[in-house]
């Protein structure tokens, strides 16, 4: 296996890489004192919040009674108040702080508070006060009329009742990101149970293995996508119960899917009542001081990773989702804004050294090496992804070898090079070389997420990629039976793309929900500026289900595409063929040999393919294939031998097909 440090490239900044590996190393030493593992000290959910705990208090008529506590260091009173004090202040919720510390603690009573009833605090400090939502609640909902967020107490006296264990990780992860809200073909947001009951099958039929939620955690802004996040321990209400989502964890565990979520922790909402933002009164208790605490672009807070509470707070909550929602994973969300001082904005990257000049926080560094030491800790067969724009070396690279321990990084340049054929690059110009070398260009010593678009490329202003490709088409154009110009060449490049893709994958491979059909326009949630209109907010699966139109074709081919690149163990690729003038893109992996016509008009009878020495072919899979929205042109099941052919310099084996415009074909050895 590559190591970090093979890279030649690399050797000038020997030392800053190997001191980003000890700074995290001793920070981590810092934390647990070394008497503990770090995944055990990153329990502070467990102690922070509300928790019912068995044993009355004198005179108490209940079993049990409440502890609440909250760090809060600039605070100089704090009381909880809700259905149980009728929303007023009242002694018995008072919190004091616990001497020679910062933290808040109030013991109560257990009949005094019961499941259900709705909470928040209020806080005073030097010079004010508020009302806030507590740091590590689990669970908040919104008021259907004052629209104002409050805690709620969540605390079943049946605990919900785990099913299912989660499936083993697959040699490939073949990930489908959704949306539970915008699950619904109808306009409106859906829920877990929505989700559970009609997408996860909707899911395992379509060939994927690893479900990748998006928006778990609670936002008050829908249409922030869940990236402007509140509450980071609750689970977004909105869509349902704590146990609703359980449910649907469980669920697809039962059904073999793994699911993995998006986890925030680049930046949080600037909201003060129901955020962290100006929590105790101050802008620096999870957050930089002034300006640097702010993340302009984004309108939001940006934490300082350096701080022992903020790293108790966060190191905590990768441990929270694992252990209360069994989840198999995350999604790291802009791991490149979190490692630059100027979030990476405007930098092109086109150096190593962009990587050592002082611009990067190595404390995030240390946070994210240290978020991954605790999430293998607890599971080590949980898998990490870190949306990395910049390339910094090390991302996904083993902490013994001097990285921060991502298992896989998003491939974030592949669907930038799709889309830009798509949009700036005439057919007769795509250069197969440079389609093979934007797909293979990775890191030795990483895996990656390979993608040809997730939900990015098609928020407000962009378009899905066959959108890209189909244009107005697509409303008229998609019936089965019609062969348009436009939707002709928009069906067979979002195969053929797709094909490419994940037959190169680095590791994994990833679509969001409903783009494996070609599904239309873009995603917009619904806002003031839209009149609160959901249309786009939704997924159309009428389109994939309808057997007459071509979004059939296109969802039927990616789940064949996915049951043959999965059955087939992974190994490096080789390239076979780059021909420019021909438009020909052939390469192997392990036993399959995948050849690409990506001639807008040629067709090539018996074309020559090189093949390795004494081996047989036979044909598996076409895009061209009538049932995938094709024309039918590849006779399917043939079988190819090689032939032996002296091309002036050597005796080679070659194959001979037919390859016809636009189509790429798939052989398997035997």
């Amino acid at each position: 296996m590559a190591h970090l440090l093979d890279d030649e490239m690399l050797k000038p900044y020997e030392g800053a890489i190997r001191g980003r590996a000890e700074h995290a190393r001793q920070r981590a030493l810092e934390l647990t004192g070394g008497e503990t593992s770090l995944s055990d000290w990153a329990s502070a959910h467990e102690y922070y919040g509300l928790h019912r705990i068995d044993g009355a208090l004198a005179g108490d008529s209940a079993p049990y009674r409440w502890v609440f506590r909250e760090w809060a260091p600039n605070a100089t009173s704090m009381w909880l108040v809700g259905d149980f004090s009728g929303w007023k202040i009242d002694p018995r919720f008072e919190c004091m702080r616990v001497p020679m510390s910062d933290v808040w603690e109030v013991e109560i009573p257990g009949s005094l508070i019961s499941h259900g009833q709705n909470y928040r605090l209020e806080m005073r400090w030097d010079g004010g006060h508020g009302e806030r939502i507590p740091a590590y609640a689990r669970h908040v909902v919104q008021d259907d009329g004052t629209k104002l967020f409050s805690a709620r107490v969540w605390a079943p006296q049946t605990p919900y009742k785990w099913m299912y264990q989660s499936p083993p990780p697959p040699a490939t992860p073949f990930i489908y990101e959704a949306h539970v809200g915008m699950a619904s073909e109808e306009k409106r947001v859906a829920t877990y149970a929505h989700f559970r009951d009609f997408i996860l099958p909707r899911i395992k039929e379509a060939g994927y293995n690893t479900v990748q939620l998006m928006a778990i955690m609670e936002h008050p802004y829908y249409g922030s996508f869940g990236y402007h996040v509140s509450s980071f321990f609750a689970a977004s209400s909105r869509f349902g119960t704590p146990e609703d989502l359980k449910s649907l964890v469980d669920r697809a565990h039962g059904m073999g899917l793994r699911v993995i979520m998006d986890l925030v922790h680049s930046h949080a909402v600037r909201n003060e009542r129901d955020g962290l933002s100006l929590f105790d009164g101050t802008d620096w208790q999870y957050f930089h001081h002034g300006e640097k605490g702010w993340h302009k672009a984004w309108d939001s807070r940006c934490f300082d990773y350096g701080k022992t509470g903020v790293l108790h707070f966060l190191l905590s909550n990768c441990r929270y989702w694992l252990d209360e929602y069994h989840f198999d994973g995350y999604r790291f969300d802009g791991i490149t804004s979190m490692l630059f001082w100027n979030h990476g904005l405007g930098d092109a990257f086109t150096d190593y050294g962009m990587y050592f000049n002082g611009s990067m926080d190595d404390d995030a560094w240390a946070y994210l090496a240290m978020a991954n030491r605790v999430i293998h800790e607890v599971r080590p067969d949980a898998i990490t992804i870190a949306e990395d724009v910049s390339g910094m070396p090390g991302v996904a690279a083993p902490q013994e070898d001097c990285g921060i321990g991502f298992d896989y990084r998003m491939a974030m340049g592949e669907p930038d090079y799709w889309f830009h054929l798509a949009d700036k690059v005439r057919d007769d110009d795509w250069s197969m070389g440079g389609m093979y070398w934007a797909l293979t260009d990775k890191r030795a010593e990483e895996k990656t997420v390979s993608y040809v678009e997730s939900h990015d490329q098609a928020l407000v202003g962009g378009k899905t990629f066959f959108f890209q490709l189909a244009d107005a088409a697509i409303y008229w154009g998609m019936g089965k039976d019609q062969h348009g110009i436009e939707t002709d060449r928009a069906v067979a490049l979002h195969k053929m793309a797709r094909l490419a893709t994940c037959a190169l994958n680095g590791g994994a491979y990833l679509d969001f929900m409903g783009n494996e059909f070609g599904h239309p326009e873009w995603i917009d949630f619904p806002r003031a500026e839209n009149g609160w209109d959901y249309s786009h907010a939704r997924r159309q699966w009428s389109l994939r289900d309808d057997p007459s139109l071509r979004f059939k074709a296109l969802a039927d081919f990616d789940a064949a595409m996915l049951r043959l690149v999965g059955a087939n163990p992974p190994t490096a690729p080789v390239k076979l063929a780059d021909n420019e003038p021909d438009k020909i893109l052939a390469f192997m992996r392990g036993d399959l040999i995948f050849i690409f016509n990506f001639h807008p008009t040629a067709s090539y009878s018996d074309y020559g393919v090189i093949v390795p020495p004494a081996t047989r072919w036979r044909h598996v899979l076409d895009t061209d294939e009538t049932g995938f929205g094709g024309q039918g042109r590849i006779a399917p099941g043939g079988a190819y031998l090689p032939e032996l052919v002296d091309n002036g310099k050597e005796i080679i084996q070659q194959i001979k097909c037919y390859l016809p415009a636009r189509a790429a074909l798939v052989l398997k050895r035997f």
